[in-house]
């Protein structure tokens, strides 16, 4: 398989609430959170999302603050009986939001090299 991301990704331990934007539907999905980029997130769910459909999410990041984002669903799979995977993409996110997750990612990457080195 082809690697298209076109942003490192980086598992992010936090969970965040969906809503469905462009339908009437007005229930809240729970997700946990797979990997994030500043350009999209992967998570896991349990209930069926629309692939296409764009979602409004509230991320709570590592710093505990929220970020207010959309999220277009751009891929699913089952993964097994009533759960399933899912891409998503950042649709609107403000640069700053975005500029945050990518200090995360070099922040982290930093502190596992420091681990490594500390190991040898």
């Amino acid at each position: 398989m082809d690697e298209r991301r076109k942003s490192k990704r980086t598992k992010l331990a936090s969970r965040l609430i969906v809503k469905r934007l462009d339908a009437q539907e007005d229930h809240e999905v729970e997700i946990d959170i797979v990997d994030v980029s500043k350009d999209g997130v992967g998570f896991t769910a349990g209930k069926p999302l629309k692939i296409g459909a764009v979602y409004e999410a509230f991320l709570t990041i590592w710093t505990h603050e929220v970020i207010h984002a959309f999220l277009q669903i751009v891929r699913i799979d089952l993964l097994k009986e009533n759960h399933y995977g899912y891409g998503a993409r950042f649709v609107g996110m403000p640069e700053m939001e975005a500029n945050r997750i990518e200090v995360y990612q070099t922040v982290a990457e930093n502190l596992h090299e420091d681990s490594e080195e500390g190991n040898e």
